[in-house]
């Protein structure tokens, strides 16, 4: 099923990432940089009268990197705890569970896709999401600068790299439509997920699928300038690249639970943004194996996607919902009567606010 291989494929990108990173020596810190707030902290709600912490789980995407630097600040800040909440977060033995396992409340909360969200209500799976992670896709188009590939027409003759995901191949299809060219001018190798290795190696000429954020920085890592196409700036609907979720059930029955839990979120990813290398100092102090290096640079990148253009972090928007299950129906990824609006709920980030 694609919702298994979803998951799968960013399982797979972090065994290629370690692999990479192993070959590149942690670099010296630099000094903190501090960038300026950009929202209002969400006022924190008094801890339960009974002085209990509420134990809940959040199910990672991914091994721990940058993105979730947020979720790591609201621990070691106590954010989490002044909401009345003891927060734990899980790397899931099998990454593909993550919307099992929220849907069925071994886990409260997840980290998850908008594009899997939408699947997995199509297919009777009862979550919605709660919050956007970040604001624009991070799934790109990469090539080597000295190929002289600059635009999606330029793939014409072409062999891209993919990891045989249908997802994929939508999204370069719109890409090359959009630029006058079609998916049947290039030629499509299944590389599995050995993107940056089959890109290196001259195996392929580019490829999609890989995080223009995190990859991007393990191609120059390796003495390389990569390109990098955005999928929405070449026709494909903007999306949501990752959200948080929870099941229809915890946003029925334990509103003011997920109210302080999103409250809080949005007051570590607030102070994640103002100190970016401290953000990533906590990441490596709480998992050592991370690349230091590779988390410095890619924060920077990822940071001004968690509010760009939306008033407070985890915005969503009907319309970017609405348009991207469209697109997915028009090019047959998305099948029955699914209503996008339902898969989504900004009501408690649209509260913290206030």
């Amino acid at each position: 099923m694609f919702l298994a291989d979803r998951f799968t494929r960013r399982r797979f990108f972090a065994l290629g990432a370690i692999a990479l990173a192993a070959a590149c020596r942690r670099g010296a810190r630099s000094p903190p940089t501090k960038t300026a707030p950009t929202a209002t902290p969400p006022a924190l709600g008094p801890t339960p009268a009974s002085g209990q912490l509420e134990a809940v789980s959040v199910a990672l995407d991914w091994y721990p990197w940058s993105n979730h630097t947020g979720l790591l600040m609201a621990q070691e800040r106590g954010f989490f705890r002044g909401q009345g909440l003891e927060v734990t977060l899980d790397v899931p033995a099998n990454p593909e569970d993550v919307l099992k396992l929220v849907a069925t409340g071994r886990n409260t909360f997840g980290i998850s896709y908008q594009t899997d969200g939408l699947l997995a209500r199509a297919e009777g799976i009862p979550i919605v999401s709660i919050a956007a992670l970040v604001q624009h896709p991070l799934n790109s188009v990469m090539a080597l600068e000295r190929s002289s590939i600059t635009r999606p027409r330029d793939l014409v003759g072409k062999q891209v790299g993919y990891p045989g995901l249908p997802s994929d191949e939508a999204l370069l299809a719109t890409m090359l439509e959009t630029d006058g060219a079609h998916l049947d001018d290039v030629k499509l190798v299944n590389v599995g997920y050995e993107l940056v290795r089959a890109l290196l190696s001259g195996q392929v000429d580019a490829v999609i699928g890989a995080y223009w954020v995190h990859e991007s920085i393990l191609i120059e890592q390796q003495g390389e300038r990569p390109v990098i196409l955005r999928v929405e700036q070449w026709g494909v609907p903007d999306f949501y690249e990752l959200v948080m979720v929870t099941s229809e059930q915890q946003v029925r029955e334990q509103p003011d639970r997920v109210q302080r839990f999103v409250g809080a979120m949005i007051q570590g990813y607030r102070e994640a943004a103002a100190d970016l290398d401290g953000a990533v100092q906590l990441l490596v102090r709480k998992y050592p194996e991370t690349n230091q290096t590779l988390e410095e640079r890619g924060i920077r990148l990822l940071a001004p996607l968690w509010t760009e253009g939306v008033p407070i972090f985890g915005w969503q928007e009907e319309k970017r919902w609405t348009d991207y299950a469209a697109w997915m129906r028009s090019r047959g990824l998305l099948h029955g009567d699914l209503d996008a609006r339902l898969a989504f709920t900004n009501r408690f980030v649209e509260a913290a606010r206030e």
